[in-house]
């Protein structure tokens, strides 16, 4: 009824049959291995007898159908051995993306640049018109690996595009379009690069900061290195109101964490190295002034090249995330002298992430090791033996009774001189050791 033949493309198969109306056809399945080809070869024969006796193919053969890949149902569809389903009409790619993109008017522009990113690189790889439900798990895998062989792209910007790909199809599985999600078992946690982690000294920053004219753009300065804001956003939203000079505080806006709760509004202290270039500016700042920050507030201006070229201008060797870095450096400094949910609270992010991202290992960090010591010097101990006091009265020492309950054994003298022995304080009253 239907045969198995090699096509003119090496590894590559076809199958020929008859159709119900007598019709010569191939059916062309492409580079595959033979079993699966044969396995194929079984299910076009099933298709072709339910066609013959006008019924529907067996429980089996319609399981397959339901697995199998568009390309290859297209196929099927083309010979005639199966009718176009229902789904059929299911939304492409690109129509289906853009529709959603225009729909988030509730996006912040970054967010929505980060959603045109995905799309331009689903849309490359995927092309414009593939069908939402013809991409498989399979696809998935193949659409990361081109990212990382042929895009050459980092771990972090893979992380993050398989991150919007997943979110893109969780919406076409909320609204039934498909019914899994194909990059579902895909990771997507972007984590931090201890490559590009620099301490940024502060002496360094200083230097930089005396040569620049612009009052603005040494505050931009201590506010990311001194303060550890995020540049430019935290930056940009702050305004003369959120200044206290009286009791030396900042209110900051995060527009990265207001969705988080407390709205992403914290307050820090304002540190001593940013309060001349705060006050500067303030008292530079035109009459009914809002924004602190005023000149820098286009989106077209790009601060990291500006930066670049001042740190060029100081004589200074550029380092990798300039302004993160000064954030991450500030934040470094700050849990050696505070506790740690403190400056997590001052500079607007939990513990893990201050982990993951900022936090780094200084060289003053093993200099301060090898000068330390657990234990007293060699000049030490005799003086502290010399100057011990003798013991008088009672004796104390540790004990643990048969539950295992660490208390103290209080040695006392009798008016007749005898020692007798307390029992372990524990949640009884103290009795005489038996």
């Amino acid at each position: 009824m239907a045969s198995l033949a090699t096509d003119t493309r090496p590894g590559s198969w076809r199958i020929l049959f008859v159709a119900p109306d007598g019709a010569r056809k191939t059916l062309r399945l492409g580079r595959t291995n033979r079993r699966s080809a044969e396995s194929v070869l079984r299910h076009v024969e099933a298709l072709l007898s339910a066609k013959l006796a006008n019924q529907s193919p067996g429980r089996e053969t319609a399981a397959w159908l339901g697995g199998i890949g568009g390309a290859l149902r297209d196929r099927l569809e083309r010979v005639g051995l199966v009718e176009p389903g229902p789904d059929r009409a299911a939304p492409k790619l690109a129509p289906f993306i853009d529709g959603y993109i225009a729909e988030r008017v509730d996006v912040k522009p970054c967010t929505r640049i980060v959603f045109d990113q995905a799309r331009r690189r689903l849309l490359d790889f995927f092309g414009p018109d593939r069908r939402l439900p013809d991409v498989s798990s399979a696809d998935a895998d193949a659409y990361r690996a081109w990212l990382v062989g042929e895009r050459k792209l980092a771990k972090n910007t893979v992380a993050k595009l398989i991150r919007y790909a997943r979110h893109y199809f969780g919406v076409a599985v909320r609204r039934g379009i498909v019914a899994r999600n194909p990059f579902a078992h895909l990771p997507a946690t972007v984590g931090g690069n201890p490559a590009n982690r620099h301490f940024v000294p502060p002496d360094d920053v200083l230097r930089l900061i005396g040569t620049i004219p612009d009052p603005e753009w040494r505050l931009l300065l201590a506010l990311a290195r001194f303060q550890g804001l995020r540049i430019p956003s935290e930056a940009l939203a702050l305004r003369w109101g959120d200044v206290d000079f009286a009791e030396r505080r900042l209110v900051i806006r995060a527009s990265k964490t207001e969705h988080h709760e407390g709205g992403g509004v914290r307050v820090m202290p304002i540190f001593p190295e940013t309060m001349p270039h705060l006050e500067a500016v303030f008292d530079a700042a035109p009459e009914g002034s809002e924004h602190v920050i005023s000149r820098y507030r286009e989106t077209t201006q790009n601060l990291r090249t500006q930066l670049l070229r001042y740190v060029a201008r100081a004589g200074l060797t550029p380092w990798a995330k300039p302004w993160q870095n000064m954030r991450a450096s500030r934040a470094t400094e700050l849990v050696t002298v505070f506790p740690s949910h403190v400056c997590s609270a001052w500079l607007g992010h939990t513990e893990l992430i201050a982990e993951r991202h900022y936090r780094m290992v200084r060289d003053e960090d093993f200099a301060k090791a090898t000068a330390w010591t657990a234990t007293p010097s060699a000049a030490q101990k005799p003086a502290q033996q010399q100057h011990a006091p003798e013991r008088t009265g009672a004796h104390v020492s540790s004990g643990v009774d048969s539950q295992g309950v660490v208390g103290r054994l209080d040695a006392t003298k009798s008016d007749s001189g005898q020692l007798y022995l307390m029992g372990v304080t524990g949640l009884e009253p103290v009795t005489s050791s038996v």
